[in-house]
C-alpha cells in the first residue's frame, strides 16, 4: 500500500506516469474496439512507445492440476499445489458469470481487453494517494493469474553467487509472485501496462467466453483452492453448475482478496495488530462487526424490509465476507441480473459454508505406505523429469493420472492380518512388521502393509512409536529404511550358486558344529577364520552330516557354511546382484566374510521378494514396479519408470532351487507353519537374525509374499516377548500364511517344474584309507571328506587299542555314505607266505609268527616232490589277518601222502 504522505516529486512522477499510462490505455482500449484514432502529447507518445516495445504474446500455460494415484477404479491419493477441477463453460451456473462480471468487470463484453473507465478511475485514486485500486478487467486478471501460476510452476531454489544471495524455492516463489502482482510505484505502472498489452492481444486470440472461463478456472479462492468448481465443492459441497445466487456472490467477492474473505477458518481469517480475529464463524453476536461492512443490511432494516433478527442472523458469521457478498449482490441488482426480492432474500441469508476438503497426500490413503512408495518412485525416477524440481512438479502440478499396481484385495488381506496379529507399538522396543505381496511373473507390487500409522510429522513420530513415515518394506531411496538383517532367507543365494556350479542337492557334507572353514573370494580376497570362530545353529543345534536338501529344510547354518566353503564367495555375491538385491542403503553386497552367507547384511523385503519371485518365475527376474500407466491431463500416455524382466537363472537351476525350497514348506520344514495348504504349491524360506529380526518369504508360481517382523531399530529378543498371546517371533508365520492364502485365491499357482536330475545325483568320492590310524583321527578324516562314520566291532589284528584295523567300503563310495571302521583286538597276526617251502620249514615259520596250531590239509602225490613234502598254499591265505589261535592248514604235494 502507498503511504498517505507523498513528496512533491513523487506525486509529480505519479501524475506523469498516470497521464502517459492513461493515454496509452485509452489508445489500447479504443484500438481494440474502434478504428485507430490520433493521439498527441509527449506523455502519451512515450507511453505508447513503451507499450510497443513490450511483449504482446502470452500463451496461457497448462493449468496446474492435481496428480491422482489410482488403484484399480479407486482413488489411492491426490497431490497438488493447487486444488483444481477444471470445467467447461456450460458446467458453471450462469449466475456465477453474472456475479463475477457485475462485481469485477461490468463492461466486459463491451471493451477490448482493457476497461478504460475502470482503469482511469483506479489510476486517479492510486496517484492521489488513496486506497490502491485494481481497475483490472477480467482479461487483465486472467493475465495476472497466468503469470502468477507461471511463477509457481517455474520457481526454483537459487544457490548463492558473488552477486546474488541464496534463495529457497518458497522465497523465489514469493519474489516472482510479488513481481507479477506489483501495484506500487513505477514498477506497478509498468506491470499494469504489460498486463494491458497481453490482455489486448489475448482478446484477439480467444473469445470472450473462453477468456472468462479461463479466468474462473485459474483464479484462486483461498489457500490451495483454485478454480470455481473446486471452490464450489470445497466451500459449499456442490459443483459449479449448482451454485445459487448467494453462493455465487460469496465466491465472486472472494477473488478480490481470497485469503482475507475465506470462510473455512472458524477462528477468523483477518487479524489486527494485537491478534484480534475477524471474519469468524457465527457466535451469536454482531458486537465486533463493523457496521460499515454490512451497511446494506442496516439500509434494509431502516426500510422495514428485514427484521433485526434477520440482520443479526445474516451478519453474525463471516462478517467481512458478508460485506463483500452484499456488494456483489448490489452490483447484480444494479445490472438487472437479479430482482430486488432476490437481493433481499440472499442478503438476509447467513453465509453457511459446508466445508468439504479434498484430501491430499498419503496420510489420507487407505494404503499409505504403498502410496508413499509410489511418491518416492516418482521423486527419484527420471521418467518424471531430469531434475528433482521437475519431478516435484509432475507430482503436484501436472495433473497426471498414475495407475498403480496395487490390488485392493491383496492390500486389504495383508493389512487386515497385520491389524489383527501385530501391535502398532510395544513398550521398550521399536517394534515393526510389514507384509509385501508381489506378482512373480511381472514384478508388480500388489500390496504393502505395515503395523504403524503413517505420518510425516517428525515430532509425532518421535513422541509416539505407533506413528512412522518409514516404509519398512522399502530401502533408503524408496522408503527411508536401511533394510533389516536377512537371516537365513539369504541362504537362497548360496543355494543357487551351489546348483549353478553343477553341485547336487544330494551331495553329503559335514554340517556338524565346528570352526568355520576358510572361504575363497576371488574378488575381495580369501576370508580366513583367524580366531577359529564357530557360528552356531538356531537353538544350539550341533549339526550333522547331510545334504543341501536337508540343510535347506532345516535352515542349518553349519551346513550352509560347509557349502559356501566349497564355493567362491565372489560368485555368491554375483548371484545376489543378478537377483536384484543390494544393501538397504543401495550398496553392492560383497560377501566378504562367512557371516554374510547366513544373512548378516541389511536388505529390503521388497528386494528379497523379487529374488524369491525369480525362482518361482523359472529364473526370470522382474524388477519390482508400482506404476502400470501414466497419462497427462489430456489423456496422452507418458513414459513410466523403466523396469526390466530378464532371465538370470537357467530353468534347470530355478526348478531345482524351487524343489529344495518346497521342502521348507512341507511337514518338518522350518516354514511349514506358514503353508496355507490350500492345494496351491508353494516354496519358501524362514529367516532369523540373532532373535532380533524374523522373516518368512514364500511364493507360488504366480505370487510372492515377504513378511518381516522385528526391531526397526534396537535389538530386543523377539523369542521372549508376546503380544495378544502370540510370541513375536511366530507372528511372521501367521502373516505370511494369511497373505499367501489370499494370493493363492486371487492369483492361483501351478505345479513347480521338476528338478534337474543331474542336480539330484549321488556323488562318488574317494574314501581316505584310515587303516592303522586312531579311531578319532580316522573319524575326523572321513567326516571332513563328507562321509558318515560307524565304528564296528573289533577285528583280529596284531595291534589293539583304538587303531583302525579294517574299513569298509574302501576305494570310493557315494558322498555322505557310511564308512564302517573296526579297531584291532591285539590277538591277530598276518599269516606268513610259506608257499614253496618244505613242510618242516613252513611249520617253523608259522610257529615263529605265533600260529602254533598247524595241520596238513589236502595232499597231492607227486614222485618228484621232496621226501618231506612241499607247501602249495595255506588256509587262511598268506598275508591275511587271523587270530593266532586259528588253525592254519597246509595244502602240500609229496611223494607219499600221509
Amino acid at each position: 500500500m502507498p503511504e498517505n504522505k507523498r513528496t512533491a516529486s513523487g506525486a509529480l512522477g505519479g501524475i506523469v506516469g498516470l497521464v502517459g499510462l492513461s493515454a496509452a490505455a485509452g489508445v489500447l482500449v479504443t484500438a481494440a474496439v474502434t478504428p485507430a484514432i490520433a493521439v498527441s502529447g509527449l506523455a502519451a507518445s512515450s507511453a505508447i512507445t513503451i507499450f510497443d516495445n513490450m511483449p504482446s504474446y502470452l500463451q496461457p500455460d497448462q493449468l496446474m492440476l492435481p496428480t491422482t494415484f489410482m488403484a484399480g477404479d479407486e482413488v489411492l491419493a491426490k497431490f497438488y499445489d493447487q486444488n483444481r477441477s477444471p470445467v467447461t463453460f456450460d458446467q458453471i451456473n450462469p449466475v456465477m458469470y453474472d456475479a463475477i462480471l457485475s462485481s469485477e468487470d461490468p463492461r466486459y463484453y463491451q471493451h477490448g481487453g482493457v476497461d478504460l473507465i475502470g482503469t482511469t478511475r483506479a489510476l486517479l485514486s492510486n496517484a492521489a494517494g488513496g486506497e490502491t485500486q485494481g481497475g483490472s478487467s477480467i482479461s487483465q486478471q486472467y493475465v495476472k493469474n497466468v503469470l502468477v501460476q507461471r511463477c509457481e510452476r517455474d520457481a526454483r531454489a537459487v544457490e548463492a553467487t558473488d552477486d546474488t544471495p541464496a534463495m529457497t524455492r518458497d522465497e523465489a516463489l514469493q519474489a516472482c509472485a510479488l513481481e507479477a502482482i506489483q501495484a506500487e510505484g513505477v514498477e506497478g505502472y509498468q506491470r499494469k501496462l504489460q498486463e494491458m498489452r497481453y490482455a489486448v492481444q489475448l482478446e484477439k486470440q480467444y473469445t470472450k467466453d473462453q477468456i472468462l472461463l479461463g479466468y474462473l478456472n485459474i483464479a484462486n479462492f483461498g489457500g490451495v483452492t483454485y478454480g470455481i468448481d473446486a471452490a464450489a465443492k470445497y466451500y459449499f459441497n456442490v459443483p459449479a453448475s449448482e451454485l445459487n445466487i448467494g453462493q455465487s456472490a460469496v465466491l465472486a467477492g472472494m477473488v478480490q482478496n481470497p485469503n482475507r474473505f475465506r470462510i473455512d477458518r472458524a477462528e477468523g481469517s483477518i487479524f489486527d495488530n494485537d491478534g484480534t480475529a475477524y471474519n469468524k464463524q457465527p457466535d451469536g453476536s454482531i458486537d465486533d462487526v463493523d457496521p460499515g461492512t454490512i451497511q446494506a443490511l442496516y439500509t434494509l432494516l431502516d426500510n422495514g424490509e428485514i427484521t433485526q433478527e434477520q440482520l443479526v442472523a445474516a451478519a453474525d458469521g463471516y462478517s467481512e465476507t458478508k460485506g463483500r457478498q452484499l456488494y456483489v449482490l448490489s452490483r447484480m441488482e444494479a445490472d438487472g441480473k437479479i430482482t430486488h426480492e432476490q437481493y433481499v432474500q440472499y442478503a438476509t441469508e447467513p453465509i453457511s459454508p459446508q466445508i468439504t476438503p479434498t484430501d491430499q497426500g498419503c496420510g489420507s490413503s487407505r494404503a499409505p505406505y504403498f502410496c508413499q512408495y509410489v511418491v518416492s518412485t516418482i521423486l527419484n525416477d527420471p521418467a518424471f523429469g531430469a531434475e528433482v524440481d521437475d519431478r516435484v512438479r509432475a507430482l503436484r502440478q501436472d495433473g497426471l493420472t498414475i495407475q498403480t499396481t496395487l490390488d485392493w484385495r491383496m492390500q486389504d488381506a495383508a493389512q487386515n492380518s497385520i491389524n489383527e496379529n501385530t501391535p502398532q507399538s510395544l513398550d521398550g522396543m521399536k517394534f515393526g512388521a510389514t507384509a509385501v505381496s508381489l506378482e512373480a511373473k511381472t514384478g508388480r507390487l500388489l500390496a504393502i502393509a505395515q503395523n504403524t500409522k503413517f505420518t510425516q510429522d517428525p515430532d509425532l513420530a518421535q513422541s509416539d512409536p505407533s506413528y512412522n513415515s518409514i516404509i519398512f518394506a522399502g530401502d533408503s531411496t524408496n522408503g527411508g529404511s536401511i533394510g533389516f538383517n536377512a537371516g537365513s532367507t539369504f541362504k537362497l543365494f548360496t543355494l543357487v550358486d551351489w546348483l549353478e556350479q553343477g553341485k547336487s542337492l544330494n551331495e553329503q557334507l559335514n554340517g556338524r558344529l565346528q570352526p568355520v572353514p576358510n572361504m575363497e573370494n576371488s574378488c575381495q580376497g580369501r576370508w580366513v577364520n583367524q580366531g577359529n570362530v564357530r557360528i552356531n545353529n538356531f537353538a544350539n543345534n550341533s549339526g550333522y552330516v547331510g545334504t543341501p536338501m536337508m540343510f535347506t529344510r532345516d535352515s542349518l547354518n553349519t551346513g550352509y557354511l560347509a557349502m559356501a566353503a566349497q564355493l567362491d564367495l565372489c560368485d555368491i555375491a554375483k548371484t545376489v546382484k543378478k537377483l536384484g538385491v543390494t544393501t538397504g542403503d543401495g550398496n553392492e553386497i560383497l560377501m566378504a566374510n562367512a557371516n554374510e552367507v547366513i544373512g548378516s547384511d541389511n536388505v529390503s523385503p521388497i528386494a528379497m521378494a523379487g529374488a524369491y519371485a525369480t525362482v518361482a518365475n523359472g529364473g526370470n527376474h522382474c524388477q519390482p514396479k508400482v506404476i502400470d500407466k501414466v497419462t497427462d491431463a489430456d489423456g496422452a500416455e507418458r513414459p513410466i519408470p523403466e523396469r526390466k524382466c530378464e532371465p538370470v537363472l537357467t530353468p534347470e537351476v530355478a526348478a531345482t532351487t524351487a524343489y529344495a525350497l518346497q521342502g521348507v514348506m512341507a511337514g518338518g520344514g522350518t516354514g511349514s507353519s506358514a503353508n496355507p495348504r490350500d492345494g496351491v504349491p508353494v516354496i519358501g524360506k524362514t529367516g532369523t537374525h540373532e532373535g532380533f529380526q524374523t522373516w518368512m518369504i514364500e511364493s507360488s508360481t504366480n505370487a510372492t509374499t515377504a513378511v518381516w517382523v522385528g526391531n526397526w531399530t534396537g535389538d530386543v529378543d523377539l523369542f521372549n516377548r508376546y503380544s495378544n498371546g502370540l510370541r513375536l517371533s511366530d507372528m511372521r508365520y501367521t502373516l505370511a500364511r494369511d497373505v499367501q492364502s489370499a494370493a493363492n485365491e486371487f492369483y492361483g499357482g501351478d505345479r513347480f517344474p521338476d528338478p534337474a536330475q543331474n542336480l539330484l545325483r549321488t556323488i562318488q568320492r574317494d574314501v581316505p584309507n584310515v587303516v592303522g590310524r586312531g579311531i578319532d583321527e580316522a573319524r575326523s578324516t572321513l567326516e571332513r571328506a563328507g562321509f558318515r562314520v560307524n565304528v564296528g566291532d573289533p577285528v583280529d589284528a596284531e595291534f589293539g587299542g583304538d587303531r583302525v584295523a579294517e574299513q569298509s567300503p574302501s576305494g570310493s563310495a557315494a558322498a555322505g555314505s557310511v564308512i564302517t571302521i573296526r579297531p584291532g583286538n591285539g590277538q591277530g597276526g598276518t599269516v606268513p607266505d610259506v608257499s614253496g617251502q618244505n613242510v618242516n620249514a613252513a611249520r617253523a615259520a608259522l610257529q615263529s609268527a605265533g600260529f602254533g596250531n598247524v595241520s596238513i590239509g589236502d595232499c597231492e602225490e607227486n614222485g618228484s616232490a621232496p621226501d618231506e613234502g612241499q607247501v602249495r598254499s595255506t588256509d587262511p591265505a598268506a598275508n591275511s589277518s587271523a587270530n593266532k589261535n586259528t588253525g592254519i592248514r597246509l595244502d602240500i604235494v609229496a611223494k607219499d601222502c600221509p
